[in-house]
Order: structure tokens, then sequence, then C-alpha cells
């Protein structure tokens, strides 16, 4: 069984001439963790430097421009020179220039539809206003109102005063009343938000000359206003790329630039420690010698070597290094916690474990088909879901294992008579020819049943390779941390496994053999149940902890009646457990049972349509409860095992490019 990468923690002097360099080439290798972190830094260290100004810079132009930066990568970047600083001035330039032509443009074209629109709302006014205003029976106000309220004001105001609307728009209106109702027209005005307009005293309306000037002075701002947006979008066009590239070298400068303000230095000399796979350290060395001239200083600390490691203060790094099969699993492992340095990987396990019990639950050929293309998709890129490309291979191994549960359970798109031919010609080949090799579907009669219960027994049969699985790995993780009374006393150690193992051969006696229990069964139960009751003192007592005893007696007996109570609950909960993938097999083929009898009933067109739905669905809903249930299955089964402690996930220093967005 396969352990965690080897660590090793690396020492590196670098004189002052050589950190862009080394950074540069730490940050892409993908393998150098610092051995504490750098921190956030001050705002100085954020911002000082030549590379962040201009990145910023870069990303307000690209958000201003509308350009999409999802495909930017800093793979192949190289760090800016003096030529990148001088190509960004003189887009950030051009852009400033177009960007202050815009906005005179839009400032030039709201004047002017201001104030056609000014001039149009008093168009149908034909009389002075000032003639009006004098008349001895009449209070006027004009100013502008939400047309969205006009009919609440007239209603609110009734036969008190008369409103009329003053443009198209109706956003300008002329309020009439008696003077004697002049204040409750005031008070109605300005409930409605009524923003009263000063009016030239001679005002008469706007000759239709005038109107048609300020038309087409407003039509010209938009014409010019279009201009300006065509060179924009041909600006964008012509420089996209640059600007990508150019965001890419910047926004690695920034990141190295805000590194090297956090490094531990003098004047010549900067000092970097860090966490490196031992695997990785002779070439590292190799490439940091040819990089620099050989004028580096580097030094390599195994674990056991480092103080802080040997104090307990510090845990060793975790990397995980697998093929791309088992790899895709490694985010279910850390989403739980980190395995210990130099313990089992149990990624393989977990990988294994979580395909087969999605497919035992999940089994249909033509669904399972459906997630293997879909896997094949995301692998090729050909479809692209964010960051689900990467879990491609998850797709694969889920999507064949379902396939290969179809196959024996005859179904294909919850369809039974499909594969009728191939089930009857494999039966055919061991004996008479059956329409399915593993019937699922529940019937009434005494053979069925027996099938049912004989299938939940193998689900508890998974269940136990599982288990016991996670016993070992945790009985072994021990004794490679030279923990001895932890792997050999306790539920978790080799008593509490020898009692989950007996008990099950002891079941399998009496059920199939048909065994009675002799009185060493109850010895060795109760044994191995004594070791696991009484655990506690018997690891301090392995490890050399004293006291032995640590509370006294009694609570010793407390503590065991306790430690009793949970190891037999634990192991029996566990087991019973892993009815659920049994239960889950046969809820998906009821579930096909159930679309297939539908599809038949309404026939022809709706009855297609009935089985693409009803499959979708299934696909979809139940894909998604299964996954969860086979990850739960994980998390409280198996990982619950070996997984008393977490460790450190290995997160290597690299450059991320990371949009931060801005305006102009």
């Amino acid at each position: 069984m396969a352990k965690t990468a080897q660590m090793s923690l690396m020492e590196l002097m670098v004189l002052k001439e050589d950190i862009s360099n080394v950074l540069l080439y730490l940050g892409k290798s993908g393998n150098f963790q610092f051995q504490s972190s750098l921190g956030n830094g001050s705002d100085a260290a954020k911002s000082d430097s030549a590379e962040d100004e201009m990145y910023k810079r870069l990303e307000n132009a690209r958000s201003f421009l509308g350009i999409d930066d999802s495909a930017v990568t800093l793979d192949g970047a190289n760090l800016p020179e003096q030529e990148d600083f001088n190509a960004a001035q003189s887009i950030l330039q051009s852009l400033e220039d177009l960007n202050g032509r815009d906005a005179k443009a839009r400032e030039e074209c709201k004047r002017a539809q201001d104030a056609y629109s000014e001039a149009a709302s008093f168009s149908n006014l034909k009389h002075s206003y000032s003639e009006l205003e004098h008349l001895s029976f009449l209070n006027l106000r004009v100013g502008k109102i939400d047309p969205s309220v006009l009919d609440e004001l007239k209603f609110a105001l009734g036969s008190r005063a008369i409103i009329v609307p003053l443009g198209d728009d109706k956003t300008r209106i002329l309020a009439a009343s008696s003077k004697k109702g002049r204040f409750a027209l005031d008070t109605e005005l300005g409930r409605y938000g009524f923003v009263p307009m000063e009016i030239p005293k001679d005002f008469k309306g706007i000759p239709d000359d005038i109107l048609d000037t300020l038309k087409a002075q407003r039509a010209e701002a938009e014409k010019r206003l279009e201009g300006l947006a065509a060179e924009r979008a041909n600006f964008t066009e012509s420089h996209k790329e640059k600007i990508l590239r150019l965001l890419a070298s910047f926004s690695l400068g920034s990141q190295l630039r805000r590194t090297e303000s956090l490094l531990e230095s003098t004047q010549l000399v900067y000092r970097l420690t860090g966490w490196v796979p031992s695997a990785a350290c002779m070439e590292m060395m190799k490439n940091l010698g040819a990089l620099t001239e050989d004028r580096i200083s580097i030094r390599e600390y195994k674990p056991e070597e480092v103080p802080g490691v040997l104090a307990g203060h510090e845990k060793v790094p975790v990397k995980l290094s697998r093929g791309k099969f088992v790899s895709a699993f490694q985010r279910m492992i850390f989403s739980y916690g980190s395995p210990l340095y130099g313990t089992i990987d149990p990624t393989p396990f977990v990988a294994v474990f979580f395909t087969i019990l999605f497919g035992i639950m999940f089994g249909d050929a033509g669904q399972g088909l459906v997630f293997l293309l879909l896997g094949i998709l995301l692998a090729r890129n050909v479809v692209k879901l964010g960051g689900w490309n990467k879990f491609a291979p998850i797709f694969i191994g889920i999507g064949s294992a379902s396939m290969v549960m179809g196959l024996l359970t005859g179904e294909f798109f919850a369809n039974e008579k499909i594969l009728e031919p191939f089930e009857r010609f494999v039966t055919g080949l061991f004996g008479e020819p059956r329409d399915q090799i593993l019937p699922m579907m529940p019937q009434s009669n005494p053979e069925s049943i027996k099938r049912m219960f004989m299938f939940f027994g193998f689900s508890i049969a998974v269940g136990f390779v599982i288990n016991s699985t996670g016993i070992i790995i945790n009985i072994v993780n021990n004794f490679l941390r030279r923990k001895w009374g932890k792997a050999l006393f306790g539920k978790g150690g080799l008593a509490g496994a020898i009692f989950f193992w007996y008990v099950v051969i002891l079941a399998i006696r009496i059920a199939a053999l048909k065994q009675s229990p002799q009185i060493f069964d109850w010895l060795a139960i109760g044994a191995s149940l004594f070791f696991c009751a009484f655990g506690e003192p018997f690891i301090r007592l392995a490890d050399g902890e004293r006291p032995v005893i640590e509370n006294g007696i009694f609570a010793m007996v407390i503590e065991a009646v306790v430690e009793l109570l949970e190891t037999i609950i634990t192991y029996l909960s566990n087991s019973i457990s892993f009815l659920r993938v049994g239960a889950f097999a046969l809820a998906h083929a009821v579930l096909g049972f159930i679309i297939l009898t539908m599809s038949e009933m309404v026939g022809g067109a709706g009855g297609i349509a009935v089985t693409v739905l009803g499959n979708a669905i299934v696909v979809v809903l139940e894909g998604m409860i299964v996954a969860i249930q086979a990850i739960r299955l994980q998390y409280y089964e198996f990982f619950s095992k070996f997984f008393n402690e977490t460790g450190r996930e290995f997160e290597p220093y690299k450059f991320e490019y990371k949009s931060i967005g801005g305006s102009l």
C-alpha cells in the first residue's frame, strides 16, 4: 500500500539579482510550498510596484472594453519588459483619448436630448404664461413629475384642479386651480414628487422651426455617439489579443513583486524555505543552479531533521501522487481532511469503492452510457463545464460501472426488452437461457424474495470489505507512526478488528453451516471487547505514558462501559448502513419499471416523450442522490475509521490569473 509522497524541506539563499528568476521558476514548477505563510503583506507591498499598477490599469481597460478573460493563462507568460510597458502605455493612452471623446459625446447627446425634450414639452402651450398667471381666479404651477403617478395625482385632486400634460412623454405638466385651492394643490403636488420649473414670463410655446433645429442637433449627437461606439468595437477587436497577453505578463509580474516584498532578506540576499516533494529535489537543484549560474546556496532537510516537525509544532504537507483516474478523487479526500504525512494514501481505495457503489446503485447500461460519453467529452474539452472538466475520469468510471451493472440487470434506458438477446445468450452459456442475468425487479414469488435478501446480503458484504479496509488502514497508519498502543487496542485498533471480523465469521457459521456458538467463540469475543473497552489504559501503557490510569479507577470503569457500547453500536450501524446500497439499487429498478409502464400506456410519440423525460429525470436527480449516498458511505463508514487526526495539504506556490474588474 503506497504512502503519501515523501517531502523534503529546502532552504535557498538567493542573490537579489536572481530572485525574480528563481521565484518565476518556483511558481511555474508548482513544487514549492513556503514553510510558513507569507501573509497578505502591507498595503504598500500590494500596490507600489510598477507591474501591479500597470496590471490594474490594464484590468480596468479590459473591463471597460468588455473583453472576456476566461481563457487567460499564465503558463506561457513571461515577466514584463520595458517594451511591454511601452506597448501597454500606448494602448491605455489611445483608450483614454477614445474614452474622453466618448464621455464628451455622451454629455453633448444628453444636453441635446434634454433641450429637445424641454422645448417639446411646451410646444402645445399657445398662450403666454404671464397672461395665464395673472388671471385673478387662476393659480398655475409648471414643473416635472413622474408620469406613472399622473393618474393618481388627478384622482387625488379631483375637481379642485386640472392637470395639463406638456409634451408627449408626460414628464412635465401644467397644474391649474383656483386661488383659494392653491394650498391644496401645492400639498398634493408635493406628495407626488412635483418639481417646479422656472418659466419666462412672456413664454408662449416653442416655434416649429426651433423644434426642428433641436431635433436635428439631437440626431447629430446620437450619430456621433454611434460612430464612437463603432470605433470602440474596432479598437477592442484589433487590440484584444495584445491586451490579454499583456494582462498575463503584468499579472505574473505583479504577483512576483508582491512575493518579493514579503520575503526574508538583507540588502543583497533573500532566504527562502519551503517544502518540496523529495522526488523533485534533484531536478530542482539542477535547474536552479543552471538558472542562477550557480550563484545560489541550497540545503535539503528530511522531515525528521526539522526542529518544528520533531517538536510537533509543524506538520509536513501531504502530497498525493497518482494517475489521472485516481487523482480525480483527491478532492473528495481533502474536502474531508488531509491524511497525515507518512501514512497510507486512501485515494486508490476511494476511487474503487466510490465507482463500485455508484455502479451498484445506478445500474442501467443506457444511463451509464450517458455518463461515460459525458466524461469522454469533458476529458477532450469538447464540453466545458467550468472546473468540472478535471472530474472527467470520475464520470468515465461511474459510467462504465453503471453500464456493467446495467448489463447484469438487463436495463437499457429503463427498458428490459432491448438487452434480452444479449442476456439470453450469456445465461445460455451457463445453463438455461434467462431474460436477465440478475433480475432486480421485486416480485411476489418466493424465488424473487430470496434473491432480494441475497442482494441485501451482498450489500452488507460490500460494506464489510470497506469497513475492514478502513480498520486495516488505521492499524497500519498507527504502526507507521509508532503509535503501538492505538494500533493494538481500542475499537479502531487490532482488538476492534478482531471483534468485528470474529462476529461476522460467527454469523456466517451460524447462517450457512448451522453451527451454534461455542465457548471459545464467547471467549474470543469477550477478550476482544475487553481490550476495546479498556483500550485507553492499555494504549497509555504500550506508548509509555504515565500514569496508566489517568483519572482513577471509577472513571476508567465508566469510560470502559461507554466504550464497550460504542464499539458494538458503531460496528453494527456501520454494517447495516450499507443496506442502503441494495435499497437504492432496487429503487432504481422500480423507477425504470414505472417509466417503461407509463411509456407503454401512453404509446406513440407520447410514449417516446415519457421515456426521454423519465430517463432525463433519473440521470440528473437520481444520479445526484446516488452520488451523495456513495460519498456519505465513504465519509461516515470508511474515512471515520482512520481520519482521527488530519494533516496539512500540500499547496505549492504558483501563479494564478484572477480578474479584478474595474472601470476607467
